[in-house]
């Protein structure tokens, strides 16, 4: 398998390329290699898989789990395109607060890597678009938490979101105390 790397101004976390095999009848794409991976540096073991489908103007975000089911996440778009959000929550850390954006497309087969500490979201661009998350840990409904987003540095190209109420109601940035 191969895989480019781009590391981000947040330390450990990484956008990934990976090599699509394209011919007559479309691509063969292969998201996930243990042995391709920890060769970059990426040795989780990743015990659950999700996806999301969501239409044009949805927000999902900022979430996390919180000690001691935190887990490290893998990211992908497989149809669409959205801007993907990843927020450093990890104190003491020099870029704690900092956001980054990544534009993620089912044709530039590229992914996310993010590391336990980092709150995730994202918002969709295109019609509509399926989100695959990898986790390193199980989903844990008394673990799972939130940012209010409106509370970060992000910029989403609309004002009118499709937001779900539980994301609305997250505690703001300013408010907010680090398990991390």
């Amino acid at each position: 398998m191969e895989i480019k790397t781009k590391n981000t101004q947040l330390d450990g976390v990484l956008e990934l390329f990976i090599k699509s095999f394209d011919d007559d009848r479309g691509s063969f794409v292969k998201t996930y290699h243990k042995k391709a991976f920890s060769e970059i540096g990426i040795t989780e073991t990743f015990v659950e898989e999700f996806f999301t489908i969501s239409k044009k103007g949805v927000f999902r975000g900022m979430h996390f789990q919180i000690p001691p089911y935190d887990h490290s996440k893998l990211v992908y778009c497989t149809f669409g395109e959205v801007i993907d959000f990843v927020v450093d929550l990890r104190k003491g850390s020099k870029t704690y607060g900092s956001t980054i954006q990544f534009l993620l497309s089912a044709d530039k087969y590229n992914m996310v890597y993010i590391p336990k500490g980092f709150a995730h979201g994202f918002y969709v661009l295109s019609d509509f678009a399926t989100m695959v998350y990898k986790v390193s840990s199980l989903h844990s409904m008394e673990h799972d938490n939130g940012i209010l987003w409106s509370s970060l540095s992000i910029n989403l190209p609309d004002d009118n979101l499709i937001i779900s109420n539980r994301d609305k109601s997250f505690v703001s940035f300013a408010d907010f105390v680090s398990p991390f």
